[in-house]
C-alpha cells in the first residue's frame, strides 16, 4: 500500500512542477543580447525556447529537438542563414521558419522568400511582432501540449 502511495505522489509532484507549453521554438541568433531578450520573450509569452548561436548549432538542435518554429538570423559565424535554411528545406520544406534580420534589401528578402521562409521580419522591430508572427502561423497547427523541460 505504501508503495502505490508513493508512485501516485511522484506522479501528481511530476504534474505540479511541469507546465504548459504552446510550442518549441528553435532560435539561431549569433548577438547575445538579441538572444537572450528574444529567449525571455518567448518564455514569457509560454514558448520551450532552444538556443543556438551559429548555423551548425541550429541544424544539431533542429535535428534532435524537432522544434514548431524556427526563428533564423541570416547573418551568422560559420555557416550563414541562408544556408542553415538551404539544408532544412532539403530535409523539410513545410517546416515553419521566421527569419529576423538586420539585411532588409529587398534582394535578401526575394532569396529566402524564394526559399519557402513563413516570415521575413526585420530586425529592430518590436519583439511582440515576432510574437504575434508566432501566435498566428501556429494557430492552424493541432495543439500540443509539452511538459516542461528541467
Amino acid at each position: 500500500m505504501a508503495l502505490g502511495l508513493c508512485c501516485v505522489w511522484r506522479g501528481i509532484q511530476g504534474a505540479l512542477t511541469r507546465r504548459n507549453i504552446l510550442a518549441k521554438v528553435l532560435l539561431i541568433e549569433d548577438e547575445a543580447n538579441v538572444r537572450t531578450l528574444t529567449e525571455m520573450q518567448l518564455k514569457h509569452l509560454g514558448y520551450e525556447v532552444l538556443l543556438a548561436d551559429n548555423g551548425w548549432k541550429g541544424l544539431e538542435l533542429y535535428r534532435r529537438g524537432h522544434p514548431d518554429v524556427i526563428v533564423l538570423d541570416l547573418t551568422l559565424p560559420g555557416m550563414n542563414g541562408i544556408e542553415v535554411l538551404k539544408q532544412i528545406r532539403s530535409v523539410d520544406q513545410r517546416q515553419l521558419v521566421i527569419v529576423v534580420t538586420g539585411d532588409d534589401t529587398t534582394k535578401t528578402e526575394r532569396e529566402v522568400r524564394a526559399l519557402g521562409v513563413s516570415e521575413f521580419i526585420v530586425k529592430g522591430a518590436s519583439v511582440h511582432s515576432l510574437g504575434d508572427t508566432l501566435k498566428r502561423l501556429l494557430k492552424d497547427l493541432a495543439p500540443v501540449i509539452y511538459p516542461h523541460a528541467s
